[in-house]
């Protein structure tokens, strides 16, 4: 019987696939989340006692959430093949397997707090967790794309001046600062997630015991210094001869950023409307990826097909 092996560019066309979908869930699951639909489904596996999908008792909202636990399916689809990938790649090579794997572990780890999520009726560290967890996910998977796109036996050294590198890791965590400071905004703010609309539950789900006004000034404020470090990075860079593809992703994380910042400020004083809401989620996704990228470019790496890319020069003063 022949051995199944998958070439290398195929395997990362698998992982692009896997990322493009952990991208995806984030947001629909905040489409559940604003149209009322977290308790569409008040029982988990099953949408109903009796029944995987909705029935006409739950409606339209048991529908929504029903659809986002069939994006879930997708994606527990999608990694499950990125790990065997990983495997049957030739050849074979450690640093994929064990970032796919944890593709794998992470899901797994999803669908148990996804129960808990029904289970303790969309009670808010659960869902932020729930959310945060989807954000690790998707920087792993962003990651293996990276390293999928990376040639054998490329080690991918750092090459960039110790300056950047480190300015390049604090986007990142503050990027990650950001996204918990949101949670907290949304934990607090008027979208539970639930609009009675469950037969566990008549009344909204409980939200956390803070002022919506001073969770967002911290938001935004985290903001302000994230935006800062940006700046800064991107002048360390227009100030060296650093990569010019570097110094695009840093322009892209600071477009994104500042674009952000507008649709926060603009829900903030239109009460927070769903539709806003939505796009401010599929933007914190966007500004995230974006600081992933951003670090991963400050390593350089021989190109997949053979040639060699332009390197980062080593970074001295114009």
């Amino acid at each position: 019987m022949r051995r199944v092996r998958l070439s290398p560019e195929r395997f990362r066309r698998i992982t692009v696939v896997a990322a493009f979908l952990l991208a995806a869930i984030i947001v629909t699951g905040a489409a559940v989340r604003l149209t009322g639909s977290g308790l569409g489904c008040p029982d988990w596996p099953n949408c109903t006692a009796g029944s995987l999908t909705p029935t006409p008792a739950v409606g339209g909202h048991g529908w929504i959430e029903f659809i986002n636990r069939m994006v879930t399916g997708l994606v527990s689809l999608a990694v499950i093949v990125a790990v065997l990938g990983a495997f049957v790649r030739a050849p074979r090579r450690r640093d994929l397997m064990w970032l796919s794997s944890g593709l794998v572990l992470g899901v797994i780890a999803q669908a148990l707090l996804g129960a808990l999520v029904v289970e303790k009726l969309l009670d808010p560290p659960f869902v932020m967790g729930h959310f945060l967890l989807s954000a690790v996910l998707l920087a792993d998977a962003i990651v293996l794309v990276w390293r999928a796109g990376i040639p054998d036996g490329d080690v991918a050294p750092v090459a960039v001046a110790p300056l950047v590198h480190r300015l390049a890791v604090t986007v990142v965590m503050l990027a990650g600062a950001v996204l918990v400071s949101g949670t907290v905004v949304t934990g607090a703010g008027p979208h539970s997630g639930d609009a009675g609309n469950s037969a566990k539950v008549s009344l909204r789900a409980t939200r956390l015991d803070l002022a919506v006004a001073t969770v967002a000034r911290i938001h935004g404020i985290t903001v302000m210094v994230f935006l800062g470090v940006v700046l800064a990075l991107l002048v360390v860079l227009a100030r060296t001869r650093a990569s010019r593809a570097l110094y695009r992703r840093v322009t892209v994380l600071l477009a994104l950023l500042v674009l952000q910042g507008g649709v926060g400020y603009l829900q903030y004083f239109n009460d927070v409307p769903p539709g806003l809401v939505a796009i401010h989620v599929a933007g914190a996704t966007a500004v995230f990826s974006a600081a992933v990228l951003v670090l991963l470019g400050c390593r350089a790496s021989r190109s997949p097909v053979g040639t060699v890319t332009v390197p980062f020069a080593q970074l001295q003063p114009l």
